[in-house]
């Protein structure tokens, strides 16, 4: 005899109500435009970019605190590299064709050609020690912002030798960030004054790579999120301060977690449909109906905490003091306005059109004359700031659209 309707399997009903498409990116105006003229005449021969000047933290051992000169040297780094090269491609350069693609191919190739040397074992990508990056955001921001660029190079290579090189790299560095993942989605020694920020492209970049189908245990995905929701008030949105140093600046925080709790909302809308579909499935046994009823309710959740997150940050970002965050515009700042833009921009709404508005303004009055952006305090290297600033103004290029549902049998062991 037939199951009634009632005793049918039925599909989450917690699904999200389909968001309207978002507009079309606008063309890039001069300020974009003079932004990225800027970084592409500051490459470095190898393909890389140092950090564009400013201090760096002496580690000679003969003294402490910064050095700083014409005569500091400031080679291409992995950190500043990848979101140099991130910027690029959400302003639509390609590798092989059009504006800038001599530029992208080169840094490409530079970041293929240095994550290669990494050790298998440390959580280190990189052999350049001492950046503003590393002291003020994380130890391992290097690391982070490599798995992020690799995600982001998916298809973008005109010769399969290297698309195949960086799956194999991405999957590599994966590995290494799995290895050192605490139990509560931190790392130890990822020490920085802002560390939270280093933290929050850790989250970003996991859920690209899962996204991009590297080999990311889904494990590894809920404790980053058990670390995002850490200290969330799920009734009002407030985020208490975590044992993740944010140096006192509730921005950092903020937009940290919700940056990596608004990649992994797109990442959950891809497993809910395959999800749903297992709970219908007449060939599913009813051990894989039970988790994945477990599944969703988990996925629920998570999807409540970056709702309710994102509308405590929309109504915080309309208080000055907190928009101001240290005081002044820092490379902190500016990786702050870029997460809260791209979470802004996949709600859409009013919220998007007054913080877009805002931010184009704010960021073009800090641009200098010679196109670039540098910061006023901490993170001043002009290669971050002028990458980070460009890609708050391009915020509405940012991807939104789910990530298409990865088969359970593609998924690595362990879930």
């Amino acid at each position: 005899i037939s199951p009634s309707a009632e005793e049918k399997p039925q599909a989450d009903e917690a699904a999200p109500q389909t968001i309207p498409a978002p507009s079309p990116p606008r063309p890039l105006g001069s300020v974009a435009n003079q932004g990225l003229a800027w970084l592409a005449k500051t490459q470095n021969a190898d393909g890389g970019w140092g950090q564009g000047g400013g201090w760096r933290t002496n580690t000679s051992g003969k003294q402490g605190g910064r050095v700083e000169g014409d005569n500091v040297a400031d080679p291409s780094d992995i950190g500043n590299t990848s979101i140099v090269l991130q910027c690029f491609l959400r302003s639509g350069a390609k590798l092989e064709n059009g504006d800038y693609s001599a530029v992208t191919a080169r840094a490409a190739d530079f970041l293929l050609r240095e994550i290669a040397k990494a050790d298998a074992d440390s959580l280190h990508v990189t052999s350049v020690r001492d950046t503003q990056l590393q002291s003020k955001i994380g130890l391992y921001v290097d690391t982070f912002l490599a798995a992020q660029i690799l995600s982001d190079l998916k298809g973008k290579f005109p010769d399969p030798a290297n698309e195949k090189k960086r799956a194999e790299l991405l999957d590599m560095v994966v590995a290494k960030i799995a290895k050192h993942q605490q139990d509560d989605g931190a790392f130890a020694g990822n020490q920085g004054w802002a560390a939270t920020l280093s933290q929050g492209l850790c989250s970003k970049a996991l859920n690209s790579a899962w996204a991009s189908g590297a080999k990311v245990d889904l494990a590894i995905l809920e404790k980053d999120h058990k670390q995002n929701a850490e200290g969330l008030d799920r009734d009002t949105g407030v985020v208490a301060k975590s044992a993740v140093a944010d140096a006192g600046v509730d921005i950092y925080r903020y937009a940290s977690k919700l940056g990596g709790m608004t990649r992994f909302r797109q990442n959950n809308d891809g497993r809910r449909t395959e999800l749903n579909a297992t709970l219908v499935s007449p060939e599913a046994t009813a051990e894989e109906k039970e988790a994945g009823k477990k599944e969703l309710a988990e996925i629920k959740q998570a999807d409540a905490d970056q709702a309710v997150l994102l509308e405590q940050v929309a109504g915080k970002v309309k208080e000055k003091a907190f928009v101001a965050g240290f005081g002044n515009n820092g490379g902190e700042e500016f990786i702050s306005f870029m997460n809260i833009g791209e979470a802004l921009h996949a709600k859409g709404g009013n919220d998007w059109i007054d913080w877009e508005k805002q931010m184009n303004a704010t960021v073009a009055k800090a641009q200098n004359e010679d196109g670039s952006w540098a910061g006023q305090h901490c993170i001043t290297g002009r290669t971050f700031c002028t990458a980070t600033a460009l890609m708050v103004i391009m915020s509405d290029r940012a991807p939104v659209e789910p990530a298409a549902p990865i088969a359970a049998k593609d998924q690595p062991a362990g879930k």
